[in-house]
């Protein structure tokens, strides 16, 4: 019953994403991420996930296909926490990457957990219910080093570079090879960023940025930075904070601070320089109204 109620869930999704599609302008970037368009999302996350189940499987693993709802859970569930504004939860954990960090595995998290959300809680539970040598082995079959990056937070980020394990075969299999490069830019926003009102705007925000000592040119560049950071400093993830060195803690502690600052000024010039242009320019480049 629960992978029919699922099925007609998706159903659903794809009939109220056809009228997005016809609104979309005509030749125009998707509006989704990695400029696909919402119908093309949401095949796109039925292939990988089928594909990563069945690489699982080759591996020894159970791993259920995790439904368009739930991967779309995962990625809405980035810096989002009950109580919280997102104002509120980038001034008390910055984009939630190194003020989150605590080594374990996503499905072992007890709290904020983009990366869990996506998996779905039949996977968690699958997780779970192994050994801890065929937990280590389940996760670098499923993700490779980067025990982070899954789908649903790579789909989020616009970034699979990072992703590994039958995850990164299964998105091979479905994205184009430009889009699993860290240098990929979702064609929309490309688009937008030509514009001279855009250019200006950036101008803008990278001055302002650079007087408080970043040195980012647009509001996109921050977070990844951040992600990198932290992979070099933790092994891709793999280190507990419970077995850090004190040199290892004293440079998590600075990466948080710096996270939280940089985070709090991209969030405030975003919101002041960035939106209003990219609104102003989606509407005019998208005009029809989605239905």
């Amino acid at each position: 019953m629960k992978n029919m109620i699922q099925a007609i869930g998706t159903i659903v999704v794809i009939i109220l994403f056809a009228g997005n599609v016809c609104a979309q302008a005509q030749g125009s970037p998707g509006t989704e991420e990695f400029g696909l368009t919402p119908k093309q999302l949401v095949q796109s996350i039925e292939k990988v996930e089928a594909l990563i189940s069945r690489c699982m499987r080759d591996h020894g693993f159970q791993y259920v296909p995790v439904d368009y709802i739930t991967v779309r859970n995962g990625m809405g569930a980035d810096k989002n926490m009950p109580g919280l504004s997102e104002e509120e939860f980038i001034s008390k954990y910055g984009f939630g990457v190194s003020t989150m960090y605590t080594g374990h595995p996503p499905q072992l998290a007890t709290g904020y957990s983009p990366a869990k959300a996506g998996l779905g809680e039949r996977n968690v539970q699958i997780y779970r219910n192994l050994s801890t040598p065929d937990q280590v082995a389940y996760n670098r079959a499923l993700l490779g080093e980067n025990i982070d990056a899954t789908f649903a937070v790579g789909l989020e980020t616009e970034n699979f570079s990072r992703t590994g394990g039958c995850t990164r075969k299964a998105i091979e299999q479905v994205f184009k090879p430009e889009q699993l490069k860290a240098t990929y830019y979702n064609p929309k926003d490309a688009l937008i960023n030509k514009d001279p009102r855009m250019k200006a705007a950036l101008r803008n925000y990278a001055r302002e940025m650079r007087k408080a000592g970043f040195n980012y040119n647009h509001p996109d560049e921050a977070e990844p930075d951040i992600r990198a950071r932290l992979a070099a400093l933790t092994s891709g993830g793999t280190i507990l904070v419970a077995k850090m060195s004190p040199e290892q803690l004293a440079a998590l502690k600075k990466l948080q601070d710096y996270e939280r600052r940089v985070a709090a000024l991209n969030f405030k010039l975003e919101k002041k320089l960035f939106d209003p242009v990219e609104e102003k320019i989606e509407r005019e480049k998208y005009p029809r109204k989605v239905q």
